[in-house]
């Protein structure tokens, strides 16, 4: 039976978050207004290539629970996720571990790499699963539901974010818990300085002297649900995930198609999704990675989208603040989107000399103000895979953030 229902709307009721900005959401809202995260040396022998840093979670906030699942060691992304996920549905007013009809699922692009990598440097020849953060945490929560495991790159969270929004819409649920999360990797960043893009600097989309990107780790968690769901149990919802959209490029394996098209397709349908315009979006979080193709055409394809107003409309550049999180990228935006809408501004971005070809406006001078009822998130990835969603405020309507 066919119980699709499109205009089904979903809302967010829990945020759960532990990135270089500390641990759990105020820390990462504070963080951000702070000015954001400082790469560091990562803390990894051999590491004979030009960029050496990433965005770190603190190690000492690294939870050293759970170190095993189903008879494989567990490295740092899946106990990053199972920490924040644990704080997203105390946050939703859900139980921990009696969740036995919420579904997970969960982007992640590198995953368990950096197990694999000490068990290799140790001399195993066994290779340990590489993504098994959405059987953990779905262990850890008590969920009898399905467990999906996104790889679709840079851009994983954000085609999970879809994929449970979907799944919400048809029925299939009335609760998902959907993010990402991220270890530290030899093997991403070495690839990653052999294709000459890693800025040994910082990540610093948009700027003249960016030189490709710079990875952070960490873990962002949200609870979407039902909002008839959510408000029969008295949950009140932060914001509504109200659209969203892919594409695909199909132009080349790494660099995106210099026309932007499937972007603004991306962007164009995840607003009629929506069931808003262009003049609704208050602020844009930008894929922006840093790399010098990807900011040019990005900052293009808004111009097409938004027009002169693109001027006017603030971009915040995430990744200079937390690094280029990968396969949580998505979650990371979308967690800050909502923040965005809670607190009705944008923080200030990171101070830049900024590419004359990248024609956006960055505030940099403060906060401002949030003027509209929605945030647009994109988010991007080798193959030309595109994701755009819509992030839109409840205010009035016994939201979180109006308290």
């Amino acid at each position: 039976m066919n119980t699709s229902n499109g205009d089904r709307r979903v809302v967010i009721t829990g945020l759960g978050a532990i990135s270089c900005l500390g641990t759990g959401v105020t820390a990462y809202w504070d963080g951000l207004l702070a000015g954001g995260g400082q790469p560091a040396e990562v803390p990894l022998p051999h590491l004979n290539m030009r960029t050496k840093k990433m965005y770190l979670v603190d190690r000492a906030e690294i939870p050293a629970q759970p170190s095993h699942y189903a008879g494989v060691e567990l490295g740092s992304s899946p106990r990053l996720a199972v920490a924040a996920a644990e704080q997203a549905l105390t946050d939703a007013g859900l139980e921990y571990g009696a969740c036995d009809a919420i579904p997970v699922v969960l982007g992640a692009e590198l995953g368990n790499a950096d197990m694999q990598e000490i068990q290799r440097s140790s001399g195993r020849t066994a290779w340990t699963t590489l993504t098994p953060a959405a059987a953990v945490v779905g262990a850890g929560i008590g969920s009898r539901a399905a467990l999906t495991s996104v790889g679709n790159a840079c851009s994983a969270s954000g085609y999970a974010l879809t994929i449970a929004l979907d799944m919400i819409r048809a029925g299939e649920a009335t609760t998902v818990l959907v993010g990402g999360a991220e270890g530290i990797t030899r093997a991403g960043m070495g690839a990653f300085n052999r294709l000459g893009a890693a800025d040994p600097v910082r990540c610093r989309p948009f700027d003249r002297n960016r030189a490709g990107t710079m990875f952070g780790d960490g873990s962002a968690m949200i609870v979407l649900e039902a909002d008839d769901h959510a408000r029969r149990r008295g949950a009140e919802p932060y914001a509504e995930l109200a659209g969203a959209a892919w594409s695909c490029d199909a132009h080349h394996p790494t660099a995106p198609d210099p026309s932007g098209d499937q972007i603004v397709r991306a962007m164009t349908a995840a607003l009629a999704d929506a069931k808003l315009s262009s003049s609704d979006v208050g602020c844009v979080i930008p894929h922006g990675t840093g790399t010098p193709l990807n900011d040019v055409v990005e900052s293009q394809a808004l111009r097409r989208m938004f027009g002169e107003r693109i001027r006017e409309l603030p971009l915040f550049s995430l990744k200079a603040m937390i690094g280029h999180t990968t396969g949580a990228a998505g979650a990371f935006a979308c967690l800050t989107a909502t923040l965005m809408l809670r607190h009705r501004k944008v923080p200030a971005n990171s101070p830049i000399d900024q590419d004359p070809e990248c024609g956006v406006w960055l505030p940099q001078e403060g906060p401002v103000l949030l003027d509209g009822p929605a945030v647009l998130v994109n988010t991007y990835a080798f193959g030309g895979n595109n994701t755009s969603f819509v992030v839109k405020d409840v205010a009035g309507e016994g939201s979180k953030w109006s308290r």
